[in-house]
């Protein structure tokens, strides 16, 4: 097990200024052999997320790690009782683990993001002042730090989501991302693999849900092994892709409440496309 920093909540740099979230956030981090980072963007968490709510939880879905992610996290949530372990004995797969950790959150709003480090917690910041006023405030990537095979692979995938399911979102698969807690927990999500933020949009879209997109950091991976360009992997998202578009022929969302724009919220509204008859 790495070392670790004594207090995880103790920084030199200071709290970034931020909107205050309407309500508790429960923070989802999907990891699979994430031990050089997850304390990292634990720590950070931990130092963060107060400066936005009183009321927060840290899901960490370790997704079947064969490194001491799982055992790293264990002893985070001895330590801090805001940090919750969530293990699935074997890799079931990133989708799985995001809607793992989606469903055993509690708080009004629910944020996921990759526990790679090549995401912030404190660019929370960006999204904050929609939050309370959207259903969905989606990251976009504003210069990727990919290799050039994974970033023309994203793109074609973003084109194919616009023709497919009428999801228009400049950074589909943009781990960044903040929903409404009710809705997104009353989504029936299936994908186990990268399509997760494709199903997870195009059923929000069919229940009307409100939408906005904010640029964020990408920051290079500094540690682990990505494994999202691997050609299985692109290959089963295809396969997904095409499943999941007969699914949606038949899908009848839920019906919920619609959102009560809190008072602190930016007053703006942008609704993704209606679904085609």
């Amino acid at each position: 097990m790495p070392d670790r920093d004594p207090d995880l909540t103790s920084r030199d740099s200071p709290r970034p200024a931020v909107v205050r979230l309407p309500g508790g956030l429960s923070l989802v981090l999907p990891a699979h052999n994430e031990e050089a980072n997850i304390a990292h963007v634990v720590g950070d968490a931990l130092f963060v997320l107060p400066a936005f709510t009183d009321d927060i939880e840290i899901i960490v879905v370790d997704d079947g790690s064969r490194d001491d992610t799982r055992k790293i996290v264990a002893a985070l949530a001895v330590d801090h009782p805001f940090v919750r372990l969530v293990s699935h004995p074997a890799n079931r797969g990133y989708g799985t683990a995001v809607t793992t950790g989606i469903e055993a959150s509690t708080k009004p709003y629910v944020m996921f993001m990759d526990a790679d480090r090549q995401f912030r917690i404190e660019d929370l910041a960006d999204l904050s002042p929609f939050v309370g006023a959207f259903d969905v405030v989606a990251g976009f990537r504003k210069e990727r730090h990919d290799p050039l095979h994974r970033r023309l692979f994203a793109e074609i995938f973003n084109v194919t989501v616009r023709v497919l399911f009428g999801v228009h979102l400049r950074d589909i698969d943009c781990a960044f991302k903040v929903f409404r807690g009710d809705m997104v927990r009353s989504l029936d999500l299936s994908a186990p693999g990268a399509l997760i933020n494709t199903e997870m949009q195009a059923k929000l879209r069919q229940m009307g849900a409100t939408l906005q997109q904010v640029g964020v950091n990408h920051y290079p991976r500094i540690a682990g092994q990505a494994t999202g360009g691997n050609p299985r992997v692109i290959l089963r998202a295809m396969r997904e892709t095409l499943v999941l578009r007969w699914t949606m022929r038949t899908y009848q969302p839920p019906t919920l409440e619609p959102l009560r724009p809190s008072i602190n919220a930016a007053p703006l509204s942008i609704e993704l496309d209606p679904p085609s008859p």
